[in-house]
C-alpha cells in the first residue's frame, strides 16, 4: 500500500497531510504526484470528480514553488467562484506549515480593488476563473508574466461554459517555458484542441478510463410521461426519507420554479443558480452543507463549485444536453469512498438518451419502477420506527411520565404503538391511498424507436437558424404555441432557412390548422407534412429539397406555392427570442404541474 511519505513530499507537506486526516493517497494522487515533483513536463490528467485532484496538483506545485519569493508562480484557472474558492481554502490547508506562503482567489462578485491588493502584498499562487483574471489582465492589476506553474482545473468545464477565448487570452500573457497541467474529468475534442496548443508533450495520466463514471455509482432511471415528472420526483424523495441529493434542471427558470413547488409541498429544498446574488448562493450553500437543505435543485454551471462528500443522490430531473455534462453532475455523489445513486427520470422521447450516456460511461442503467404509494408508506412508517427505536431517551421527560401513563392506563401496548406511529402514516396514507401508477412502459429499444416515428408526423417549418433558432428555442416556440408538452415535440431539426420537427400523429391535424393562416410579426410561417424522416444522411435530405423545388416549378400544389411566396416575404426577426419567450410566459399555465401539491398534508421539515 502506498503512502504519501513513498510519493516524495517534503516534511512540512506531510504534516499537513497528517493534520488533515489523510492516510493513503488516491489514484490520482499517487500517479500524478511523483510525476510532477520529478520533472518539469506538462501534464494531462483524466479523473472523475471527486477523485482528490486539487490534491494532486496542490501539494507538487506547494513543493516547487519558492515561498520566500512575492513573485506570482503559479496560476490555477478554475469554471466558477465556488470551485475558486474551494480550491484556495484547500491549499491554504496543504501549506499550513509554510510559512510566508500567500494564495489569492481572483473571481467576479467581490471587490476587483480588494483583490488586487492582496495579490501587490505578494501572492505566489493566484487561483481565479478566467473572466476576472481577463479583465484583471487588461487593466494591469495582476502580472502572470513569471509564473511557473499553470493549471487547467475542470478544463472541460470551462469551455463547457465558453471560457476558450479567456483561456487562450489568459495563456497569451503567460512564459512559453512555464509547465502546465491539465485536470479533466472527460476528454471532449476541444481539451484536446487546448493541449494541443499550449503544451509540448504532456505526459498523461487517466485514472480509469476516459469518459467513464464512478465505480462508487449506480446509475438508474425511472420511465414516466412528461406530465407526471414532477410527481415523480416526489415519490422518490418519500422514498428516501433520509435523502441527501443535488436535483439537476436545464435552465434557471425550471431550477426555481421546481424548488418553490417542493419548499411550497413541505420539503426542504433551494434552488442555486447564476440568477441568484452572490450572497444568495452562499446563503443557500451554507444550509445545504449544514444539511438544512436535503434537496438542492440547481443548475449544471451553479453546481460546479458544490464540494459535499456525503450526498447520497443526484436526481436528473432533465437530462442535458451533453453527454459529458451528465458525467459531472453523476460525479457530485459517490465522494471520498463513499457510495452514491444517480437517478434519472424520463420520457419516452428521451429514452434514446440514456443509451447514448450508457456508451459513453461505460455503465449500465437498471430501469426501476417509480414506488407507488402503499410502498412509500411503508418506507416511511419503518423509517420513523428506526428512529424511534435508536432515540436515546432523554430524563427530564420522567417529571411528565405520571401524567402521560394515566392518560393511557387504559390503552394496551400495541393499541399505544398503533396511535403513536399513526400519526405520521396517517399523512402518507391520506394522501397516497388514491394515487396513480406513474410508470410507464418502455418497449425494447430496437423496437421503440420505430414505434414512436411510424405514429408520428414530420413537418417542415420556414424558419431556421438566420432567423436566430437552435433546436432547443425552435422546440420551446413550438410547444408554446401549440400548447403542447414538452417531449410533444421530438426529432427537432434546424437549417439556415428552414427546419424539420415531429409531433405525434393525433396532434397533426392541430398543427397544420394552427399554421393555416400565421402570421408572426409581419411574416408568414408555414407548416407543412415533410417527407423528410429525419435521422437520414444530408444528401438524401437534400435530394428531398431539389425534388421538392422541381414540383414547384412544375406548378406544384397550393400550399407549396404560398409557401415559396412566404419565404419572400422581407424582414428578418432579429428580436424573435426575446419575443418567444414573453409570448411563453403569458401562454404558459402552471395548472397541473403541482398535481396533488394542494391536497398533499404539508411535510414536517427535516431537521
Amino acid at each position: 500500500m502506498n503512502t504519501f511519505q513513498s510519493l516524495g513530499l517534503q516534511d512540512n507537506l506531510l504534516q499537513a497531510i497528517t493534520d488533515l486526516g489523510f492516510e493513503t493517497p488516491s489514484e490520482v494522487q499517487e500517479k500524478a504526484i511523483p510525476v510532477l515533483l520529478e520533472s518539469e513536463s506538462d501534464l494531462v490528467a483524466l479523473a472523475q470528480t471527486g477523485t482528490g485532484k486539487t490534491a494532486a496538483f496542490g501539494f507538487p506545485m506547494l513543493q516547487k514553488i519558492d515561498i520566500n519569493s512575492r513573485t506570482t508562480q503559479g496560476l490555477i484557472l478554475s469554471p466558477t467562484r465556488e470551485l475558486c474558492l474551494q480550491i484556495t481554502n484547500e491549499l491554504k490547508h496543504y501549506g499550513k506549515h509554510c510559512k510566508g506562503l500567500n494564495v489569492v482567489a481572483i473571481y467576479g462578485g467581490a471587490s476587483i480593488t480588494d483583490q488586487a491588493s492582496k495579490i501587490r502584498k505578494g501572492a505566489q499562487i493566484i487561483v481565479a476563473t478566467p473572466g476576472r483574471m481577463k479583465d484583471m489582465i487588461g487593466r494591469r492589476l495582476v502580472d502572470i508574466s513569471k509564473i511557473e506553474y499553470a493549471v487547467l482545473d475542470e478544463a472541460d468545464e470551462m469551455l463547457n461554459m465558453g471560457f476558450y477565448e479567456d483561456i487562450t487570452e489568459i495563456l497569451s500573457h503567460t512564459p512559453q517555458d512555464k509547465s502546465t497541467w491539465l485536470f479533466s474529468a472527460t476528454m471532449p475534442k476541444e481539451v484536446s484542441i487546448i493541449a494541443k496548443k499550449f503544451m509540448h508533450n504532456p505526459t498523461e495520466i487517466t485514472v480509469g478510463h476516459k469518459n467513464v463514471g464512478s465505480d462508487q455509482v449506480s446509475h438508474e432511471f425511472y420511465l414516466v410521461n412528461a406530465r407526471d415528472r414532477y410527481l415523480a420526483l416526489k415519490r422518490l424523495s418519500d422514498a428516501n426519507p433520509d435523502i441527501f441529493s443535488v436535483i439537476f434542471c436545464r435552465t434557471k427558470r425550471d431550477t426555481q420554479k421546481v424548488a418553490e413547488k417542493l419548499i411550497e409541498d413541505g420539503y426542504s429544498a433551494g434552488a442555486l443558480h447564476g440568477d441568484l446574488s452572490q450572497n444568495q448562493r452562499d446563503l443557500v450553500m451554507k444550509s445545504f452543507r449544514n444539511k438544512q437543505i436535503q434537496m438542492l435543485v440547481a443548475t449544471d454551471v451553479a453546481a460546479r463549485g458544490i464540494d459535499v462528500d456525503d450526498i447520497t443522490h443526484v436526481i436528473n430531473y432533465q437530462l442535458p444536453d451533453e453527454i459529458e455534462t451528465y458525467t459531472h453532475r453523476s460525479g457530485r455523489t459517490g465522494r471520498a469512498g463513499k457510495t452514491g445513486v444517480s437517478m434519472v427520470i424520463v420520457s419516452k422521447s428521451e429514452l434514446r438518451k440514456i443509451g447514448s450516456i450508457e456508451r459513453r460511461i461505460k455503465k449500465k442503467f437498471e430501469q426501476k419502477e417509480v414506488p407507488d404509494g402503499m410502498e412509500i408508506c411503508q418506507v416511511q412508517l419503518m423509517s420513523l420506527a428506526n428512529k424511534v427505536h435508536d432515540t436515546e431517551i432523554n430524563h427530564e421527560i420522567d417529571n411528565y411520565l405520571k401524567d402521560i401513563n394515566n392518560l393511557f392506563e387504559d390503552t394496551s401496548k400495541d393499541e399505544l404503538i398503533k396511535k403513536f406511529f399513526s400519526v405520521e402514516f396517517s399523512r402518507f396514507y391520506n394522501y397516497y391511498q388514491k394515487s396513480k401508477d406513474l410508470n410507464v412502459e418502455a418497449q425494447h429499444s430496437s423496437s421503440r424507436d420505430g414505434e414512436r416515428d411510424g405514429n408520428s408526423t414530420r413537418y417542415f417549418i420556414n424558419v431556421g437558424r438566420k432567423d436566430g433558432y437552435d433546436w432547443m428555442s425552435l422546440k420551446d416556440f413550438l410547444k408554446d404555441v401549440l400548447e403542447l408538452g414538452r417531449d410533444d415535440v421530438f426529432k427537432v431539426d434546424v437549417k439556415d432557412s428552414f427546419s424539420f420537427f415531429n409531433t405525434e400523429k393525433v396532434n397533426q391535424e392541430k398543427v397544420l390548422a394552427f399554421f393555416t393562416d400565421f402570421k408572426y410579426n409581419g411574416r408568414f410561417v408555414n407548416v407543412e407534412v415533410s417527407t423528410d424522416r429525419g435521422g437520414g444522411r444530408q444528401r438524401n435530405r437534400g435530394r428531398r429539397r431539389d425534388d421538392r423545388k422541381r414540383n414547384d416549378r412544375r406548378g406544384g400544389e397550393r400550399r407549396g406555392d404560398e409557401r415559396r411566396s412566404r419565404r419572400s416575404d422581407s424582414g428578418e426577426n432579429r428580436s424573435r427570442r426575446r419575443s418567444d419567450d414573453n409570448r411563453s410566459k403569458s401562454r404558459r399555465s402552471d395548472s397541473g404541474s403541482n398535481s396533488g401539491g394542494s391536497s398533499r398534508p404539508r411535510r414536517s421539515r427535516r431537521r
